[in-house]
């Protein structure tokens, strides 16, 4: 790769110390109260958009907001080709903003224009979109849609592609089948781990809660799970069916309702592929995909430990996935 890359690798490396690491997470996992553990996260890189006082889900969004503000800077250093990538990796903040979105275009009642004093709580029914800058794919265009059924047209407009619906289910699965393929695609080194989400999306939506996925979104998760998955009759013959590139993900998983386990080795399988990516020695975009990788497996955690300190602290019936983080 070139020279242009040689400032975007020396960032993504330099990125690598904004990690809270396995100690950080452990001491906010313990802490006795979520006050306790937004004190602590408030003397780390999370600290940009953490607040005193926050609700759970608040201070669980402001971890991820600080992820997608080192995602930006990040971007902000690397050729076309850099910033392209890591678009495509933080394409969940955008479906995000859009089902937030859609959850207001979906009201019964249209919401008032809004009005001072905003009332306590406003922030947790309604959270303001995220920042995407330039890591946005479509959001602009998404952000000024009016009904459910235009949202659905942007989309359609968009690289996002048609999701088949315009409910909130069809919208949310579509989008994110279509960020999976377009993440394979543009990312190869990310494929291993787009295919296998996609597996557990999959897995989720048609044998756990038994909702049919939408003609064009099947017909794009057969390009990344194959054929013969996506048109399984029963768990056992969808695991059956996977690619190796998703397999990996359901091993020793027999039943669908265990696929609650997938989430934990999903994201360690990111990690451990990530911190590799990153030890490669050559200036191209391998080092940048596994400090996104990293970057991003450590908001994970560290949402994970302020539920865990929210409950009281100390350990929970899943902490060993969030605690028992590698070095």
């Amino acid at each position: 790769m070139g020279a242009g890359w040689v400032a975007g690798v020396t960032r993504a490396r330099a990125l690598r110390t904004r990690c809270l690491g396995a100690d950080g997470v452990r001491n906010v996992a313990g802490s006795p109260t979520l006050d306790d553990a937004l004190r602590y996260l408030a003397a780390t890189a999370y600290r940009h958009d953490v607040t005193p006082g926050a609700a759970p889900a608040e201070a669980q969004r402001a971890v991820s907001a600080t992820l997608l503000w080192h995602l930006r800077v990040l971007a902000g250093w690397q050729p076309a080709t850099g910033t392209d990538a890591i678009r495509a990796l933080a394409a969940g903040f955008e479906i995000s903003n859009t089902e937030h979105q859609l959850r207001s275009l979906s009201a019964e009642t249209p919401s008032p224009a809004p009005v001072e004093p905003r009332h306590a709580g406003t922030e947790r029914l309604h959270p303001s979109p995220y920042r995407l800058g330039a890591l946005a794919i479509a959001w602009p265009r998404l952000a000024r849609t009016r009904t459910p059924s235009e949202l659905r047209s942007a989309l359609a407009a968009s690289v996002w592609g048609d999701p088949g619906g315009d409910s909130p289910a069809a919208v949310a699965t579509g989008m994110r089948v279509s960020a999976a393929l377009r993440l394979a695609t543009a990312v190869p080194d990310a494929a291993r781990w787009a295919a296998a989400r996609l597996a557990l999306l999959f897995g989720r939506e048609v044998f756990v809660v038994g909702r049919r996925m939408p003609d064009v979104s099947a017909r794009r998760a057969a390009r990344l799970l194959g054929p013969r998955a996506v048109r399984a009759g029963s768990y056992a013959d969808f695991r059956q069916a996977l690619p190796a590139t998703a397999q990996w993900l359901l091993k020793d998983i027999d039943e669908a309702a265990d696929l609650w386990r997938a989430e934990g080795r999903w994201w360690e399988g990111v990690e451990r592929d990530g911190r590799e990516l990153l030890r490669r020695s050559h200036f191209g975009p391998q080092p940048v995909v596994g400090a996104v990788a990293l970057l991003s497996a450590d908001a994970w955690r560290t949402r994970g430990a302020l539920e865990l300190a929210a409950r009281g602290g100390g350990p929970g019936d899943w902490s060993a996935e969030v605690l028992d983080a590698p070095g």
